[in-house]
């Protein structure tokens, strides 16, 4: 599946008709479309996803979930689509035509049981008459399938599920939502979406059906005085997902805010920076880069220190540590020398066998004898006080475990240890030395513009930390709203289980138990076929797009129920947490694991990127570059911020891929593509000054 052209009419910044075309060929999957920031780029991904999905884009990501809901709903939201200038002069005068449309025509797209050579879908909205209209065409016809389906379930059904359309059109830099999921409720979503992706969601979509059926049945034989319960837990549960649903909302909210705040205040910074001409804006963002890596490394760090801080009140307690280990020691000699023991009672007894057998005496009697030797052997062999030993009854396996602690903390904790706390001292030194650098950079305290600048600034920062502060008392509300609502879901299961099934209902629950034993399974099956092989697609991918060769081992991917959760391991097979890693890192996790998801789902259809390559440095743009844009999709367009996102040495590498370069130009507000040779990218840029510049 491929885009071939993409027509947008008074869609925002795309004033009038607008078209862009992509001509994919075997070998150069790539096109790039470049433009300073405001000229529209992330408008475009906007656009690819109101034609595909109306309405039902809130379903795809969560940022246009809160778009719509800060416009004061889809209608309204549908107004701020419209273009601004086309927009005023409609309200000057009611008949001038206000409406707008995104067009799309897709090729190679393969439709179970109907030969098509495109698809063209166009969605538009007719301000005067408040109307959305959507058409979909197979070869520039109406089709009788999409009009009996639906044209909305037609897109979803036939070409791309909502579920996975974040996986396909995405802003690389916020993409790494993937690696900070981490509440049960966050893993649940993306589970759908793996679901999805891997094929899974059909089997989830029956089961869920079935479960449904056997909540209903259940129900249908509640006693009247047990329906008045049932309602209570049922209300609850309703109430707690409002709280749950606002909190999150509130929660993005907040990191939005703090987002803009931050962005607020690194430009008045670089504003103080320029009014004491101390360092050029170049140096500056070299400064920043440097204290940002930093305070990544200081992240590594304090997790590594974490880890050794574990096995401080074992050091602490060294005296009892060694008691222990004598122990065990004891345990370990009394059990060898009781399996000695029995091995010597064993062969006395088989040598007695023997012997007794050549004597003609009745089996009876044979026994007896034996059992004689057996007891008073027994009695003579193991002491009564050898009992006494045991007190801990390792297992070897936990004996092992001990070892290799004990070993650890008497042979290389104090070494590593001392070793962490240096390397986070001297972290920290280096640290405070570039924010100095930082700091004596900025405008002298006498000039009156520069105080207003930093008296700004520090307002600023004083409502990054509050929000910071409401964001903590947000995540542990949130957390305590999940806790309960999964007490409620159990006391509700336990109570639904007590009600007696009516007779003409009790053969249908048998038939849908069955059922759902066997989906159940059928499931549990795809999912270990496809756990096993995602293990192995996302290791392959961070192989080959990280440059610290040894820092994942090994990937780990969990299945609990509907939950699916992946785990990194480092080589002492200790799980990595993700949010030690720095955003470059977790970009790279989630560009590995979006290439494992499209690998194992077999899917192919366009991959849009918008900020490519954004948190990376040189050395994984390059992996990047020759592993991951080349391999991803047999479409892939990226929407870079020159020089900022897409260095020209970084586009030279990229080149050979490269098949259609477009630059988005900007007229009175107005911006239009202008395609131009792949060999003239940068130098084009260069001549109209149009290289990365800082917002302030």
């Amino acid at each position: 599946m491929k885009i071939r052209r993409i027509k947008f009419e008074n869609f925002r910044i795309y004033k009038g008709e607008n078209e862009i075309q992509f001509d994919p060929i075997s070998g150069k999957n790539i096109s790039i479309v470049a433009g300073k920031n405001g000229f529209g780029k992330t408008t475009f991904l906007t656009s690819l996803i109101w034609v595909f999905y109306g309405k039902m884009m809130v379903e795809v990501e969560e940022k246009y979930k809160r778009d719509i809901k800060n416009a004061g709903g889809y209608e309204k939201f549908l107004i701020t689509l419209l273009n601004r200038d086309v927009k005023s002069e409609y309200i000057s005068n009611i008949f001038f035509p206000a409406k707008f449309s995104v067009e799309i025509e897709i090729d190679n797209l393969s439709i179970p049981s109907i030969p098509c050579n495109s698809v063209t879908i166009k969605r538009s909205y007719d301000l005067a008459t408040e109307t959305e209209e959507l058409i979909v065409l197979i070869d520039n016809l109406e089709n009788e399938l999409t009009k009996e389906v639906g044209y909305e379930v037609f897109i979803n059904d036939f070409i791309l599920p909502r579920e996975i359309a974040k996986f396909f059109f995405f802003d690389a830099e916020k993409i790494v939502t993937l690696a900070e999921a981490k509440s049960k409720a966050e893993l649940k979503n993306l589970s759908k979406a793996y679901a999805e992706v891997l094929g899974i969601k059909k089997y989830e979509d029956l089961k869920k059906n079935l479960e449904t059926l056997m909540v209903k049945l259940r129900r249908n034989g509640a006693k009247p005085e047990e329906e008045k319960k049932l309602k209570e837990l049922l209300a609850g549960g309703e109430e707690l997902n409002s709280l749950i649903d606002h909190n999150i909302e509130k929660l993005h909210d907040v990191d939005d805010e703090i987002g803009k705040l931050t962005k607020q205040s690194d430009g008045l910074q670089e504003k103080l920076i320029r009014e004491g001409n101390g360092i050029t804006v170049d140096e500056l963002k070299e400064l920043k880069e440097e204290h940002e890596q930093l305070k990544n490394a200081g992240d590594e760090i304090r997790v590594k220190l974490k880890k050794m801080m574990d096995l401080v009140p074992l050091v602490i307690a060294g005296k009892k540590l060694l008691q222990l280990d004598s122990q065990l020691e004891l345990e370990k000699q009394s059990a060898v020398e009781v399996k000695f023991n029995e091995l010597q009672l064993e062969n006395f007894k088989q040598a007695a066998i023997n012997k007794l057998k050549t004597l003609n005496i009745s089996d009876s009697t044979h026994n007896d004898i034996i059992n004689i030797f057996q007891e008073v052997l027994t009695k003579q062999t193991l002491k009564e006080e050898d009992t006494d030993i045991i007190l801990l009854d390792y297992s070897p396996e936990q004996y092992r475990e001990f070892k290799a602690v004990l070993h650890n903390i008497q042979d290389s904790f104090k070494r590593q240890f001392s070793s962490i706390v240096q390397e986070d001292k001297n972290n920290r030194l280096s640290i405070s030395r570039v924010f100095y650098r930082i700091k004596q950079a900025e405008a002298r305290k006498d000039n009156p513009l520069a105080q207003r600048i930093r008296e700004d600034k520090i307002d600023i920062d004083q409502r990054i930390f509050k929000l910071a502060v409401d964001k903590g008392k947000l995540d542990e509300e949130l957390k305590n709203l999940e806790n309960q609502l999964a007490v409620n879901h159990r006391v509700l299961s336990e109570y639904e289980k007590k009600f007696e099934l009516i007779d003409t209902d009790r053969a249908k629950s048998e038939v849908t138990q069955r059922l759902l034993d066997k989906i159940n399974l059928i499931i549990q099956r795809i999912k270990d076929d496809k756990k096993y092989s995602l293990q192995k697609s996302i290791l392959l991918g961070l192989k080959r797009i990280m440059h610290k060769s040894n820092f994942v081992q090994d990937v780990k991917v969990n299945v609990h129920d509907d939950v699916m959760d992946i785990e990194l391991l480092d080589k002492d097979s200790n799980i990595i947490d993700k949010e030690s890693l720095s955003k470059g890192e977790q970009q790279l996790y989630a560009t590995a694991l979006l290439k494992a998801l499209v690998d194992e789902s077999g899917i192919q259809f366009p991959v849009f990127i918008d900020s490519p390559l954004q948190k990376f440095d040189k050395f994984h743009s390059q992996n990047i570059i020759r592993e991951f844009y080349p391999s991803i999709s047999e479409q892939v367009v990226l929407f870079p911020l020159l020089e900022k996102e897409l260095s020209e040495i970084e586009y030279n590498s990229l080149k050979q891929n490269v098949n259609k370069v477009y630059i988005i130009d900007s007229n009175e507000g107005h911006s239009e593509f202008r395609a131009v040779h792949m060999d003239e990218l940068f130098n084009e840029l260069k001549n109209e000054d149009y290289v990365y510049t800082s917002q302030n």
